[in-house]
């Protein structure tokens, strides 16, 4: 059983598609964000960061004793080399999906962030940063777009790689882009949507979020109001 630790974000959407594609059974634990869940000491035993989604796995493949993970490209390595799937078959093929990952954690996702902060939730319009994020949001997509010219997925083969990219690609009308400036990222995100798995990933939102993807004033300050003294707290 893997225990998820989850809010309806996309770095929450990663864990549930790559749960749902692999079948393991899973129990999520709601972390309502807005409201500082991801505060409470025994979310910090095992999430440090203070973020979602962690994960622990009861029943991991080297022993009894429960193994947790923060982080969610940790998290999707973690679940593929537990199960052999969706991470390559050969060391070459596992490099180009750490690649395609690692693109994904330390660019698409941060970038594509800041752009839903700026265009959606700064308390004041900031000129200058929207047209930045929106500029890198798109060269990032175009980076994508490149990378698909030839094949159907990140890394040739459907992975996890796909898995961390889609659900920001999903929020692409918030980050002021239109799919159809990218016919590739279009074609494999259209193809991705289609998957019985991610429908099933979907519907869970329903599940835990049902007040929508909206935040009030006094959620949004402890989304964004944080600083060095939450931690110390």
């Amino acid at each position: 059983m893997i225990k998820l630790y989850y809010w309806t974000t996309p770095n929450g959407h990663k864990i549930t598609l790559c749960l749902e594609e692999l079948g393991l059974p899973y129990e999520v634990i709601p972390v309502h964000i807005g409201k500082g869940d991801q505060f409470e000491p025994a979310f910090l035993r095992f999430s440090p960061n203070n973020k979602i989604p962690a994960i622990i796995d009861t029943e991991p493949t080297d022993g009894p004793e429960p193994v947790s993970v923060f982080e969610s490209g940790a998290i999707l390595t973690y679940l593929a080399e537990k199960t052999g799937r969706f991470y390559g078959n050969s060391t070459r093929q596992r490099l180009e999906v750490m690649q395609w990952l690692f693109w994904q954690m330390g660019g698409l996702g941060p970038m594509a962030g800041q752009n839903h902060h700026f265009n959606v939730y700064a308390p004041e319009k900031v000129p200058y940063a929207i047209d930045r994020y929106v500029k890198e949001t798109a060269r990032l997509y175009a980076v994508m777009d490149r990378q698909l010219a030839d094949r159907p997925y990140l890394a040739g083969d459907y992975s996890i790689a796909d898995m961390a990219s889609y659900p920001w690609v999903k929020s692409h009308e918030r980050q002021q882009q239109d799919l159809n400036d990218f016919p590739n990222v279009k074609r494999w995100f259209e193809a991705i949507s289609e998957r019985p798995a991610t429908e099933r990933a979907y519907a869970v939102v329903e599940q835990i979020n049902t007040s929508g993807q909206g935040y009030t004033e006094d959620e949004k300050k402890v989304l964004f109001g944080q600083d060095a003294s939450s931690i110390k707290r």
